[in-house]
């Protein structure tokens, strides 16, 4: 606490010092000797036109060289009474609010010219054609076509392909080789996206036909399928089993992998038929034989 008292009792001491030190060069500076005054320069002083002075004309050769005729000269009488106002240097210059037309010019504002629009038909209006639109630029050829079968268990994909002598990227082989049983329905994302994975290596080797054996019951499970294909400039088809669920119930018993009953049934209620709105550019419908029905 004594060493603070000690330290603010010294730090007013070199303040009052400080400014008294301060206050001297300033009386000095100010009063100076009298040659310096008598050599110090005059302060400038504002300037006003007399009367007897003419304002200088602007030289006509400017004006002709701008293409405009040179003013008239005004009267001397006339630039008497403007010079005279001026004359005088206690009279304060008026303050005009500035118009829209100019920057602070006087006299009075000239009328509006009529603003009535004339007919076309009297003064038509010349406009230059506009750029030709650049052609839309040509479809590129498909490099393929993906296939997406759509059908629930039993409804006959793999017996369809199996027919037409085709091997199609399926789930159910991805199941087995993956975990050795094609039942397995636990892993449901992980199968899908090596699923999708295999299909997007045979896009990038640009094979021309691919076929993938999936259920496929909604726009929703397509919508993946039908946009990796088109990213790499694939066609889409689709191949619909058209099969009533019992008779898909029916098969079902008679197979190695059997699905439970009330499984099947909710994943008829969610199938939906594919549609050309969905971006397939083919659509083939399957159906049983009438003999089977």
């Amino acid at each position: 606490m004594r060493l603070r008292r000690d330290a603010r009792v010294c730090y007013k001491r070199y303040m009052r010092k400080w400014m008294r030190e301060r206050m001297t060069r300033r009386k000095k500076s100010d009063g100076g000797s009298p040659a310096e005054q008598a050599n110090a320069p005059v302060p400038l002083q504002p300037k006003y036109f007399e009367a007897s002075e003419r304002v200088p004309e602007p030289p006509a050769a400017i004006a002709q060289a701008d293409g405009e005729s040179a003013p008239a000269p005004q009267p001397e009488a006339d630039l008497q009474a403007a010079a005279a106002p001026a004359s005088r240097p206690d009279a304060r210059p008026s303050r005009r609010r500035r118009g829209r037309g100019g920057r602070g010019r006087g006299g009075p504002r000239p009328k509006r010219a009529d603003t009535t629009v004339a007919p076309a038909a009297t003064e038509p209006i010349t406009a230059e054609p506009a750029a030709a639109a650049p052609a839309a630029a040509p479809a590129q050829p498909s490099k393929g076509i993906v296939v997406l079968a759509i059908g629930l268990p039993g409804s006959g994909k793999s017996s369809w392909f199996k027919r037409h002598n085709i091997r199609p990227l399926s789930s159910d082989l991805l199941r087995e080789l993956l975990f050795d049983d094609a039942t397995e329905q636990r892993f449901q994302d992980l199968v899908f996206s090596n699923l999708r994975s295999m299909l997007k290596a045979r896009l990038v080797a640009r094979r021309p036909v691919n076929y993938v054996d999936a259920t496929n019951l909604t726009p929703h499970d397509r919508h993946s399928w039908i946009k990796l294909a088109k990213d790499y400039g694939y066609d889409v088809q689709g191949v619909y089993f058209d099969v009533p669920v019992e008779i898909c119930l029916e098969r079902n018993q008679k197979r190695e992998r059997v699905v439970a009953e009330d499984v099947m049934r909710r994943m008829a209620g969610k199938l939906k038929a594919p549609t050309f709105e969905e971006g397939f550019s083919k659509i083939t419908v399957v159906r049983v034989k009438q003999k089977e029905a």
